[in-house]
């Protein structure tokens, strides 16, 4: 349910696909980009914590920014600013032809992360049930979210029950956005089968994605979802690229034009950083 397993841009998948990230509200593109791809990717994400890691300390330059728990990296906003693999990844044409029949050839990008789940239990890897539309704020620039709006989550690691990875709600889009009984930050806060039954959901409906490293997973904004602690070997690393319709949207990027890349302008673009005019430098927080 919800896996395609050809190339997307084989004209008999994009149909397959669209039907399916409808249906269910998510979708799976398997080995999107290959082993050698991956392992690029990877090592770029790694220079990326060991610049995070730097700073000691939350840090932020623009759009650029890097979270920080007790001195360890957990997210990076915007690190195409700072690394070129990185940044040749979200503006891959892959993506553009992958998304063309879900949302069109002119795109923004409003989503540019880095997740890092640390190893082992109770170390606050985990990500309560939520809706991606809790965070497109301020509402009135962003229209139109469950038609022109899609999140993407490429796995570097194996990604699946071992390692923490998502867990979603099948069909949960239909129902729009809802208020999730969610206390307090979705990140580090665990993923709770009361929680789904307040919203009116059944725990048993849940589906555990199970990703190969160079898998794609697309979800809708209103899809509910979580993730919980990771009990695997390894960090587990996963880059998310959010993209929009480009007249549906006031904020972010552009990203393809007819399908086309475009690459980061001189400054950055107003994106959530509402403070990102006044406090464009470096500086902590």
């Amino acid at each position: 349910m919800g896996v395609v397993r050809l190339q997307p841009w084989a004209a008999d998948v994009a149909a397959e696909l669209v039907s399916q990230y409808r249906e269910q509200g998510f979708a799976v593109v398997r080995t999107l980009f290959d082993a050698a791809e991956v392992a690029d990717i990877g090592a770029a994400i790694d220079a990326v914590r060991a610049e995070a890691v730097a700073h000691g300390r939350s840090f932020r330059h623009g759009n650029l920014a890097y979270r920080l728990v007790d001195g360890d990296v957990r997210m990076a906003q915007w690190p195409s600013w700072a690394n070129a693999t990185l940044d040749a990844v979200r503006l891959d044409t892959r993506y553009a032809r992958l998304l063309a029949p879900l949302i069109g050839g002119d795109l923004k990008q409003i989503i540019n992360q880095l997740h890092w789940k640390p190893r082992g239990s109770g170390t606050g890897g985990d990500f309560a049930w939520h809706q991606d539309s809790r965070f497109r704020r301020p509402a009135e620039a962003y229209r139109g979210l469950g038609d022109n709006y899609v999140q993407t989550g490429l796995a570097i690691d194996p990604h699946g029950p071992a390692s923490g990875g998502l867990r979603v709600v099948p069909g949960s889009h239909r129902r729009g956005a809802m208020a999730m009984p969610t206390d307090g930050d979705v990140m580090a806060n665990p993923m709770s089968d009361a929680a789904l039954e307040a919203a009116g959901f059944d725990p048993a409906s849940v589906v555990q994605l199970d990703l190969a490293p160079g898998d794609l997973a697309l979800w809708s904004p209103y899809l509910v979802h979580a993730s919980g602690a990771n009990g695997a070997d390894h960090r587990r690393r996963f880059y998310i690229n959010g993209y929009v319709r480009a007249d549906a949207c006031d904020r972010g990027e552009w990203a393809f034009r007819r399908g086309q890349p475009v690459p980061l302008p001189p400054k950055p673009s107003l994106v959530h950083f509402e403070q990102l005019r006044e406090q464009p430098g470096p500086h902590y927080f």
